[in-house]
């Protein structure tokens, strides 16, 4: 099958390429700059994608946009966050209703929900408020064109994704191998995590490439090999969220190292602005509900296993 990806050199990206070409599936990647390998197509996120691109893709999947937490939150990192996502999600959506592949897998986030305290919620649950919550509305809404158009539109919103090649564990980890790690403000706030891992497996599920290519090109029921009526939401997080605390605690026995040193709100806020408050200081406990109805396997839906495996991932 072939497959679109925006978004290709981020670190989902690039593990969801490489699974993808080890099957057999044919990928090409969307790129902002001249192409430089005859797999890259360029696409410019505020209008322009060509059409020899998407022309007999069986899926296009898009993840491509400004790091939420890389920087603090500016007015104008905050504007770039928000046009990066919604006008290239809007540019692609447009193109994909024109070409007409079997499905297009649109990246969100769990943000959708904004604080959820210790209350469990599946994809049924309310949007919450905040800048993340409303930016991934808008950010959902501008693959409406696709959908207009027939195409099975699915939204995986995605939760922290855990794996040593970067992100929340990533970029950590040096100071929980020197004993300095510890819980993030009081502890007790839910974290919604997956591997990367599971996390490549859940899109690959999604849009119908879950093993080798099919020869005949012909995929699933729906064309693409992928559950027909998988549209919409489907949270793409373990089955078993943990605290803060349960996770640092769960890190630090996983490295042999003390993880005791907290790290104080106020410091989170002045580092990091209101990402502090919306991306590491919320409380979100968010399960797979449609994941698992649908008969998806996580291969690590414990944290303990999950970070062995992940610690391992380079």
């Amino acid at each position: 099958m072939k497959v679109v990806v925006s978004g290709s050199s981020g670190l989902i990206g690039t593990a969801l390429v490489r699974a993808l070409r080890r099957d057999g599936h044919h990928v090409v990647r969307l790129v902002r700059r001249p192409p430089g390998d005859p797999d890259e197509a360029r696409w410019d996120p505020r209008g322009m994608v060509g059409h020899a691109a998407l022309e007999g893709a069986g899926a296009v999947v898009h993840l491509a946009g400004a790091g939420v937490g890389d920087r603090p939150w500016t007015a104008a990192r905050k504007r770039l966050i928000r046009e990066s996502r919604v006008q290239g999600t809007r540019t692609l959506a447009e193109a994909v209703a024109r070409a007409g592949p079997g499905v297009f897998v649109s990246g969100s986030a769990i943000g959708y929900y904004g604080g959820t305290g210790g209350r469990e919620t599946d994809e049924s649950g309310p949007p919450g408020e905040g800048f993340l919550a409303g930016l991934v509305r808008d950010w959902e809404a501008a693959a409406a064109p696709a959908a207009e158009a027939g195409v099975r539109v699915v939204h995986p919103r995605t939760g922290v994704v855990l794996t040593a090649r970067g992100g929340y564990l990533g970029r950590t980890l040096p100071l929980f191998r020197l004993g300095l790690g510890g819980p993030l403000g009081n502890g007790r706030q839910w974290l919604s995590w997956i591997t990367l891992h599971d996390t490549v497996a859940a899109l690959r599920h999604l849009i119908g490439a879950s093993g080798p290519a099919d020869p005949s090109g012909t995929g699933g029921t729906d064309g693409t090999g992928g559950v027909p009526d998988m549209a919409g939401p489907v949270n793409l997080v373990a089955p078993n969220p943990v605290t803060n605390a349960a996770y640092t605690k769960a890190l630090g026995r996983a490295l042999h190292r003390p993880a005791v040193v907290p790290v104080p709100a106020v410091a989170l806020r002045a580092a990091l602005r209101g990402f502090a408050d919306e991306g590491v200081l919320i409380s979100q406990r968010i399960v797979p509900r449609r994941l698992e109805e649908s008969g998806f396997a996580f291969a690590h839906p414990e944290l303990g296993g999950a970070l062995e495996a992940a610690l391992k991932d380079r």
